[in-house]
This record gives structure tokens, sequence and C-alpha cells, in this order.
């Protein structure tokens, strides 16, 4: 399962080209990965500045959107009740769900199509062919959101967000050019415009956020809707002033290109989707059983606001294996399986650290994060935090099969662990609410878990304990780089040469 990073009106993921990987793994930060042996091949400086460049665009927009998503986060557990946060939540939740949907119809094939066509006159009638397809994706959005408007209000218990769903209908239009902008700036591999667009995007919402609750003035769910709206108007602006210089259209629609586009589409498209809810469903059924509640959704928003900040060296990771994995998948399946298991070690390095901070300090963390009126909610996030442990080995699974040509099976497990997270919280939030919630999330997750490694062991022979073994070592060598920065006085110098040494 390849569970993207989205943070709905706050940024997109994007994923990273293999050109523009070479750049990001240059840094400091990822050259003492020596654990990973990433071998790129030498190109020239100018061709360097330029993916530079791009790397550098695409790690500035993931990390505007981490600081808008998660500081608009911090403001509204303060200025919100925890009923209204937890409707605003459930709103976001189901939003979500829909446009990851749509992004994994549309981006992947947009994207494998214009970078392979050279015919300005084809890149023409594949560009309308996605407007149209976009379209039509986007209608199909808008009869959704207004069929269940009605009945996830009465399901829910919360008629507010009946009205945040018939205007996010207006939003989701509004994001057509939005989303197209970005797809062709990433198929010509320029990464500028789209972090501008995010930063818009995120930017927009988040400095509203903050202005109403500086100046002491309620924040309003509506209101919220609609800063939202403009926001993807402004973001859609920059999205298509960015893309203009690379966008062609053709006089007619060539239905053979929509169908081509949604073919190779459909697949991503129910992975991702299937994802997202996977990713969701916890926070729906707490929101929906008689056993949570809207206030149980916003306490267990607060834990999972924090553990979701795991989410991003897994993804990070989940980007850098997957050209790598594509290109090793030549080499036999010995390759793929140590580059699977020394992906992993690399994440745990970061996660077991964090993890056993958390343990530590979780209800501390949760005030400072939330705000007084959360706190005593801290023993979730104690559990919530374990699925930084097993989330490396389940995200990383979905990247390798997507890499090897075997999305059909990512996708298979994708609706299993679906399904097991449904069953585990149905029973578990009944028994226990809002830790229930936790416990049978976790529980689906090391179900999930030992069913992925049964499938990688017999096909790739992978070691489950082996990427262990691999932080172990990440950790000795990253001792040794110190104390020999350390020896030298020059830590600087200790950090370039070991660069040197990997790239």
């Amino acid at each position: 399962m390849r569970i993207e990073n989205q943070i709905l009106g706050d940024g997109r993921d994007v994923h990273l080209t293999h050109q523009s990987l070479q750049s990001i793994l240059a840094c400091p930060f990822f050259g003492s990965f020596s654990i990973l042996h990433f071998q790129f091949h030498q190109t020239h400086s100018v061709k360097n500045a330029y993916w530079l460049r791009s790397g550098f665009y695409t790690l500035l927009e993931k990390a505007t959107a981490l600081v808008f998503g998660f500081g608009a986060g911090v403001i509204l557990f303060r200025a919100l009740s925890q009923e209204v946060f937890g409707v605003w939540v459930l709103f976001l939740t189901i939003t979500s769900i829909l446009e990851v949907g749509r992004i994994g119809l549309l981006q992947n094939a947009l994207v494998k199509y214009l970078t392979t066509s050279k015919d300005d006159e084809e890149i023409g009638q594949i560009t309308t062919a996605s407007l149209v397809l976009n379209l039509i994706l986007t209608g199909v959005i808008i009869v959704v959101l207004l069929l269940i408007s009605n009945p996830v209000s009465i399901w829910l218990e919360s008629p507010l967000i009946a009205d945040l769903l018939r205007i996010y209908c207006f939003t989701t239009v509004l994001l057509i050019p939005f989303f197209q902008g970005n797809y062709i700036q990433q198929a010509n591999l320029d990464f500028k415009g789209i972090f501008w667009g995010n930063a818009v995007k995120g930017g927009v919402i988040f400095a509203y956020i903050a202005l109403m609750y500086f100046s002491n003035t309620e924040i309003k769910l509506v209101n919220l809707a609609l800063c939202q709206l403009a926001a993807a108007f402004a973001a859609s602006m920059v999205s298509v002033f960015f893309a203009k210089k690379y966008t062609r259209f053709s006089n007619s629609v060539d239905w053979h290109w929509i169908r081509e586009l949604f073919r190779f589409g459909k697949y991503v498209f129910g992975t991702n989707f299937s994802a997202q809810l996977y990713k969701s469903v916890d926070k729906l059924l707490l929101g929906a059983l008689p056993a949570g509640g809207i206030i149980a959704v916003a306490i267990y928003e607060a834990a999972i606001k924090v553990t979701n900040l795991t989410d991003v060296p897994t993804a990070s990771m989940a980007n850098i294996l997957f050209p790598q994995s594509a290109r090793r998948s030549k080499e036999g399946k010995e390759a793929v399986k140590t580059l699977y298991e020394k992906a992993v070690g690399a994440i745990l390095a970061f996660m077991v650290p964090a993890v056993l901070f958390v343990l530590l300090f979780a209800d501390w963390i949760i005030v400072l994060v939330a705000g007084d009126e959360y706190g005593g909610w801290g023993n979730v996030l104690r559990i919530t935090i374990f699925f930084g442990l097993v989330l490396p080995y389940i995200v990383q699974f979905g990247t390798v099969l997507d890499s090897i040509g075997k999305p059909r099976v990512n996708f298979i497990y994708t609706l299993m662990s679906l399904a097991f997270t449904i069953v585990s919280n149905l029973v578990f939030i009944n028994l226990w609410g809002v830790y229930g919630a936790a416990v049978g999330t976790l529980t689906a997750y090391i179900a999930t878990f030992v069913l992925m490694q049964i499938y990688l062991h017999k096909h790739f022979n992978v070691n489950t304990l082996r990427p262990i073994g691999y932080m172990m070592g990440f950790y000795k060598q990253l001792f040794l780089f110190g104390m020999k920065g350390l020896r030298n006085g020059n830590l600087a110098a200790a950090t370039k040469e070991a660069v040197r040494g990997e790239v």
C-alpha cells in the first residue's frame, strides 16, 4: 500500500522524478545514508543546477504544506470547541477521500503520456482529453457530494456538515485548473509553479485562521469553507500562470485518449481511493458510532496530528524508493529485496527515537499541540504513535509492488487492509470509544503488516528483522561520522566528505 501524504486545503504531495531526487540526495541530510547505497550518474554542471532547483522547490513545497497544515490545526484546536472542530475534521476527511481518488485517476496518466509524447499535436490531444476527464470526474464528485450531504449530516448528527459539503461543490470546480496546471508542470519537470500554487493555497487558509484567531474574532466553519473556496481560486490562478507556457490544447476532443487515460489511471484511482479511505475510516466510524461522537473525533485528531508527522520520512523515502526499485527490478528479486529492507531500516532510524520521545512526553505534547482542553488524552497518542513503527513496512510494500509492475496485487492488499480496519474499528470503538479507534487501527495495521511480510518473504525472501540491523548500522555510522568530525574539529568538512563518498 502506497499511502500518499495528502493535506487537503494545505498542499498536495508531488511525485519526485528520478532526476530531481539525484540533487536532493546530494545534500548532507541524505548523503549520510550510506546504508542505502544509492548510486547516480554524474551529469553536466548546468543540468545539476537545474535539478537542484527542481529538488529545492519540491522539498520546499512539502515543508510549506507541513507548516501551514500543522499550524492551522494547532490554531483551530484552540479557536474552536471540540464539537465544532470535530465537524471540520469529518468534513475534511470526506472531501479528501473524493479528491484523492480524482488525483489518482488523472495525475499519473497525464504525466506519463505528456512526458513520453514529443509531438505538439498529440500533446494538445492528451491535455484536452485530460481536461475533459477532469471535468467529468468533478461532475461526479459534485453529484456524490449533493447526494450524501443530507444522509451524512443525519448519520453524524451534524446538520452543518451538509452546508459545508454543498459549499465544497464550488470549491472542487475551482480546483480543476489547479490540478491540471500542476500535472502539466510536473510532466515538464518544472516544480516552481507547483510550489507557489500550493503555498498560496495553504497560505490563504492559514492566514485567515491566524488573523481571525489573533484578532479574537469567532471562526465560523461556513466562513472557513468559503475561505477554502477563495484559496482554491487563488491557487488555480497561480498554477495556470506557471503552466501556460507548457499548455497545448486541440480543437476537438479525442475520445481515444480519454479512454486511454482512464484505462491507465483506474488502478491508481482505486488504490489511492481505498488507501485514503483506509486512513480515514477510523475517524468516520468514531464520529458515527454511539460510543464515539463528534467530540471523540476532535480528541482523536489531536493524537493523529502528531502521529501524522511520522508520515514525512516515510513518504519521502517512498518517493526515493520508487524510481530506484523500478530500476533495480531489472537486476532481479535480490536487488529489490535489499533495497526494501534498507529503505525500511532508514525510516526506522528516525521512527524509533521519535516513538520513544512521544511515549515519554505524550501528555505534554498533546497539550502543546491542542491546548489545555485536550489534556489528559496523552495515552491515545501513546497508542497511535506505534503506527510509525508499522507503516514504514506497509507503505514501502506498496511502493515496491507499484515499481515492479504489480499494482493489482497492491490494490488487493489495500482492499484487504481496508476490510481489516473497518471490522477492527467497529469492534474496538464500541468497546472503548476514542481509545478503541486507536487500538482498532493499530490492530488492523499489525494484521496488514503480517500478511504483507508473508507475501514479501514468499516472493522476494524479505527478512522482516533485517531492517532493524540496517537501522543499527545507521546509528553506528552516524556515531563514527560524528566522532570523526569532532576529532577533526570540522563537522562541515566531514559532511562534505561523506557526501562525496555517496554520490
